[in-house]
């Protein structure tokens, strides 16, 4: 073999692949860094828990953003992100209007039932029980569900309002402690759902609107107002890192914040400095979800020089173990301190907190 064949080679082959021993793992943290030496997802997984560690310790203070969708609520995940709420390892939330749906569905007394994904789905709907896969949920506690939104919404001031706002007095209205919009409310981290309409939310304000649509005065959703909120925070942070369980569009909405602080409002500075994102969605079919975080540096989305990963791993299984990890090294962000926001309508100001 040539001399500078050999060369080449061993400019390539540097680093070897560690085999995970199972028998040295003492937690979750220990696995997951185990699996940054390993390959495929569990390598990507434990980069993303590098990411999010990198992010929690900065000393320039991050504003980390969570995006949620899929099927999480029915995936048994709604004390993961509550925890991930109540610990300070997130700063403001940005999920799809069904995710929080399923945490008020549960708050009011609702339950998802271990099912089977061949079940005769004829006869659920004669049931009365809805399919998630392998979970059903009670289609009658559902339009409780939906009533009680409606209900609760007729107590909201009449004027128009941002999804943040309304998520939170949503949760300030729940003094169940598991509740993800309860603890967002309890520790002033703000919920924005930019398509609250696309879910059963959406249903609970119709019956609002039905019951309320002839006064001269009402409770209007401001969906810009949510642009403009997020843009205020963006253009507050320092410096932004991202989370993202699934993609849709919080992953979307989150990112083009990015592009509407930096040109339309002057913010001066980078793409979110840290991205992370566990999906199931491939990046070959052109869609949002699974496109690349390097995609997005095209698009000034995410920074040029940013901390990035992303694991091809269904969140039932990618997000317990990344949360598990945190909390098993917690003493590398426990001092971490929180943000506290402080709204004058949709104007914020954002100060430093010690948990």
């Amino acid at each position: 073999m040539p001399t500078s064949l050999r060369a080449r080679r061993r400019g390539i082959l540097k680093k070897s692949v560690r085999p995970v021993d199972v028998a040295k793992v003492r937690g979750l943290g220990d696995l997951l860094e185990q699996f940054q030496g390993a390959s495929i997802q569990a390598r990507n997984l434990g980069r993303c828990l590098a990411v999010w560690e990198n992010a929690l310790t900065d000393p320039k203070r991050p504003t980390i953003l969570l995006g949620l969708a899929g099927p999480l609520i029915a995936a048994g995940l709604r004390k993961v992100i509550r925890d991930l709420i109540d610990w300070g390892l997130v700063d403001v939330v940005v999920s799809t209007g069904a995710v929080l749906y399923q945490d008020i569905y549960q708050t009011i007394g609702g339950r998802h039932w271990v099912g089977s994904p061949t079940a005769n789905d004829v006869k659920l709907r004669d049931l009365y029980l809805d399919r998630i896969y392998d979970t059903y949920v009670d289609e009658l506690k559902f339009e409780d569900t939906d009533r009680a939104i409606g209900r609760m919404t007729d107590e909201f001031p009449a004027r128009p309002a941002s999804s943040r706002e309304y998520l939170g007095f949503l949760g300030s209205r729940f003094p169940d402690p598991e509740s993800i919009l309860a603890t967002a409310a309890r520790r002033g981290v703000p919920v924005f759902s930019p398509a609250l309409i696309d879910s059963s939310i959406g249903i609970g304000l119709t019956l609002h609107y039905q019951a309320n649509r002839k006064r001269k005065e009402r409770f209007l959703l401001d969906a810009v107002r949510d642009n403009f909120e997020l843009v205020q925070i963006l253009t507050h942070s320092p410096r932004t890192a991202v989370v993202y369980i699934g993609g849709g569009t919080p992953k979307n909405w989150i990112n083009d914040g990015i592009v509407m602080a930096n040109y339309a409002f002057g913010r001066e500075g980078e793409g979110h400095f840290y991205a992370l994102q566990i999906t199931t969605d491939v990046p070959h079919w052109g869609g949002l979800s699974g496109s690349t975080l390097d995609e997005a540096q095209s698009w000034g989305k995410i920074s040029r020089t940013a901390t990035r990963a992303m694991a091809h791993v269904e969140a039932s299984i990618g997000l317990p173990l990344l949360v598990g990890a945190l909390w098993d090294r917690r003493s590398i962000w426990r001092s971490r301190p929180r943000l506290a926001f402080d709204w004058t309508g949709d104007e914020v100001e954002i100060r430093q907190v010690r948990p």
